[in-house]
């Protein structure tokens, strides 16, 4: 109910939320220990489209009726959102693109989930203050929201700020106490459920909603929803909000199972998980359901409470539906407020990511540099743009990194075949004439003019030589000019069209000055792309190899040397 109010739509649609979905996924999902229903992030992008596709009227003084109509249209566009996502992973899932997941990073993903906390908490605001505010939509939504919270704050109501106070002082300790002793506690303690049925007593019994106007659920409608079919209309408008809702359900869904899955030592399916949750919002949507997801703290209460199975969830539906069915009417005055401090409460574990940076400094300053980008994008623009700057600022940064290649001087260890480097072989001969090169990067157009600068300066061709960087190799490396050059291709994961011409013209090069080329350890895509692109026009199948000391041994052969077989490998 209380994630309902971020989307929203009235709290029983929460309910209705956590009820289906959950259901669906115990059937279809691979996650033995995943809880799914509501998750704040999802809410707010939801509620944040809603109120777009839906505002709310300018004068704001509604009539009875006028207010069932636009919650009526509200729900409407929630599950219009719910089923255009369900069919885009059910789409993803037909052209079997799990493998999507690997695009979203463990920083952009805990970073996009930190941002969104604190949007969620400063949405909550107005809330906790029992100030009727609009919400803000768009770029820098959060800061306007704050702008009109503070111009907002001499209206606040004593009442809500007085039940909001003690709210979260019940809840913040107990969240701390179940955190802090979770191996001691049989069951984590329920502060939620505690502080909902204190404050619905106080409420009832001091009259608050009618003495002060504090805000309260209301009637919850007991039973089902009638099955109903989101308008096909609204789906155009809706597509764009759909597919960055997919893309985060999915992410935050699939890395929260791989997480408990590599725990306890299972393995799950991310194509049946793109199947599980689109199954779950599509129909889900037809029941009037909000879009739903993997959530991580129900998760993480789940696995405390010892469930180990995907059946723990069929037992969290039971408790909702006898919410539905029975107990309904006990929530009638439960204060809004207090399910804005719920939110809030729930939000810990996502601003406790915020701990792991120093860490993540120490391990990697580029993963470190990702996770401030996703965040001040998620803070400052929105969720959804969050996302796409931090997903192509992660993909610039592997293509940046593809296009610095360092170069390491390697010799044959004695007595072995295997290569080392210089810092941890000294005793290493230079063979006059031979020089071997492994290019560790992918060959494509990005990289192409950096191969081709490297492949000079080593080989002595143009005026690549004069511009390149000092490195670690012995003095006299290039006393004599190259007659045999081994290009190891071992690191060259792909090539496209742009750096197969690159390797021809090599070979071509090679040719017109008299250094004989051997290409090594080309997998099969590598040099089918090399084959089109014309390599054997230049080079004989015999100047291929399956491995680099099967070349080197052809190159020492070549060039007529009985001495011992090192020589210089440059990586």
């Amino acid at each position: 109910m209380a994630f309902a109010l971020l989307t929203s739509v009235p709290p029983v649609f929460g309910l209705y939320t956590s009820f289906f979905p959950v259901l669906i996924y115990t059937l279809l999902g691979t996650g033995r220990h995943l809880s799914t229903g509501t998750f704040a992030v999802l809410s707010l992008m939801t509620g944040s489209a809603v109120e777009r596709l839906v505002p709310e009227p300018l004068s704001g003084n509604l009539s009875g009726i006028e207010k069932e109509q636009l919650d009526a249209q509200r729900v409407g566009a929630a599950a219009a959102v719910a089923f255009g996502s369900g069919a885009l992973m059910l789409g993803m899932f037909a052209l079997q693109l799990g493998v999507l997941a690997t695009f979203l990073s463990e920083p952009v993903v805990k970073a996009l989930t930190s941002g969104a906390a604190l949007h969620v908490l400063v949405s909550q605001l107005p809330s906790l203050l029992g100030v009727p505010l609009p919400r803000q939509i768009g770029c820098f939504a959060l800061f306007k929201t704050l702008a009109a919270v503070l111009t907002a704050l001499p209206r606040s109501s004593p009442a809500e700020l007085t039940i909001s106070a003690l709210s979260l002082a019940l809840l913040v300790p107990v969240k701390e106490l179940n955190v802090r002793f979770r191996d001691r506690l049989p069951t984590p303690i329920p502060g939620e459920i505690a502080m909902v049925l204190l404050a619905s007593v106080l409420c009832f019994t001091s009259s608050l909603d009618t003495r002060y106007n504090v805000q309260i659920v209301g009637l919850l409608p007991g039973g089902f929803p009638q099955p109903l079919l989101p308008s096909l209309a609204e789906l155009p408008r809706i597509l764009a909000d759909s597919l960055p809702m997919a893309l985060v359900t999915f992410a935050v869904s699939a890395s929260l199972a791989s997480i408990y899955a590599d725990k306890y030592s299972y393995t799950i399916d991310s194509n049946q998980e793109l199947l599980a949750h689109g199954v779950s919002n599509l129909v889900s949507s037809l029941f009037s359901c909000f879009p739903n997801s993997a959530t991580l703290a129900t998760t993480s209460l789940l696995v405390d409470a010892g469930g180990n199975t995907q059946l723990a969830g069929l037992f969290s539906c039971m408790v909702v539906l006898s919410v539905l069915l029975w107990l309904g009417p006990l929530f009638y005055y439960l204060p809004k407020a207090v399910l804005a401090c719920i939110n809030i409460s729930s939000m810990r574990q996502m601003f406790f990511q915020m701990r792991e940076l120093p860490q993540l400094w120490r391990i990697s300053r580029v993963d470190f540099a990702v996770w401030m980008v996703t965040w001040v994008a998620v803070v400052t623009l929105s969720v959804d743009l969050g996302l796409a700057v931090g997903v192509v600022f992660s993909m610039m940064t592997v293509v940046c990194r593809t296009q610095r290649v360092q170069c390491l001087a390697l010799g044959l260890a004695e007595g072995t075949e295997l290569y080392r480097p210089l810092r941890e072989s000294h005793k290493l001969l230079q063979v006059p004439g031979l020089c071997i090169l492994s290019y560790p990067a992918p060959l494509y157009f990005g990289t192409r003019g950096q191969f081709r600068r490297v492949l000079e300066w080593h080989l002595g061709l143009g005026e690549g030589r004069k511009e390149a960087p000092k490195t670690d190799g012995p003095p006299d490396a290039a006393a004599e000019p190259v007659r045999v050059v081994v290009l190891d291709c071992s690191g060259v994961t792909f090539a496209d069209a742009a750096g197969a011409r690159e390797v021809v013209q090599l070979a071509s090069r090679c040719q017109d000055a008299g250094i004989h080329l051997l290409l090594a350890q080309c997998n099969a895509s590598v040099l089918g792309t090399l084959t089109q692109a014309g390599l054997l026009d230049r080079v004989t199948p015999e100047q291929l190899f399956v491995s680099v000391q099967d070349a080197a041994a052809h190159a020492l052969e070549r060039l007529e040397l009985n001495g011992p077989k090192t020589c210089t490998v440059w990586v």
